[in-house]
């Protein structure tokens, strides 16, 4: 009888994991599904069109979310779409978008600060430089600062984080600290499954570097 309920607990248990692996699978293939209509739109659809395109994103954001109660990535994707639309849809509208995905980041770090290889921390830090400060929004240099110094902690050699930590000196007029961590966004290693985010972002550097030596 101990030998049938040790056998019971083993098949529980391996029915569980397999469960629980599948769960992880759904979730990584909807996040990758996320990315990819993002990468889409931002690097492909031509930059009148964004606006639109992103609702359609979000939506995809939204059932994602909603299917994944208490999981910090769609979180963090939902924030990185929301945040891209305000910026393709410009003007005070976008501010409460903006402020959403604010709102979204602090609830993915709550759940789990370290996912996505600091994402939370890029994009937070990216949305306190670009957005107007008191009274329009919530904008703070001295904080985005601190976010991106995190994201860069969290992940050194990460293109994204040292991209906006580029873009964010450049904007102070930190020519020669910019150029330096965009060249390591160049030299970034390529992600997963992800060519067209990489060739689009490296387009970006690529830009403000020559920006940059413009300027100096």
């Amino acid at each position: 009888m101990q030998r049938i309920t040790r056998v019971l607990s083993i098949l529980l248990l391996s029915g569980l994991c397999a469960a629980a692996n599948a769960h992880a699978d759904d979730l990584n293939s909807g996040v990758a599904e996320l990315q990819h209509a993002w990468e889409h739109v931002h690097y492909q659809v031509p930059a009148d069109q964004q606006a639109a395109a992103f609702t359609q994103v979000e939506d995809l954001a939204d059932a994602l979310v909603a299917r994944y109660p208490g999981h910090a990535e769609p979180l963090v994707w939902k924030a990185i779409v929301l945040s891209t639309h305000a910026g393709a849809k410009g003007g005070l509208g976008a501010l409460s978008m903006v402020r959403e995905a604010r709102d979204l980041l602090q609830q993915a770090e709550k759940i789990d600060p370290d996912t996505l290889d600091g994402s939370i921390y890029t994009t937070l830090g990216s949305l306190y430089y670009q957005v107007p400060g008191w009274p329009l929004g919530f904008g703070d240099d001295k904080q985005a600062e601190v976010f991106l110094k995190k994201a860069l902690a969290m992940n050194p050699s990460g293109i994204d984080a040292n991209y906006f930590y580029g873009d964010f000196l450049y904007r102070h007029k930190r020519y020669a600290e910019a150029l330096s961590f965009l060249d390591k966004a160049m030299q970034a290693p390529a992600r997963a499954g992800r060519p067209l985010a990489d060739q689009g972002r490296r387009a970006e550097i690529q830009t403000l570097i020559a920006r940059i030596q413009a300027n100096t």
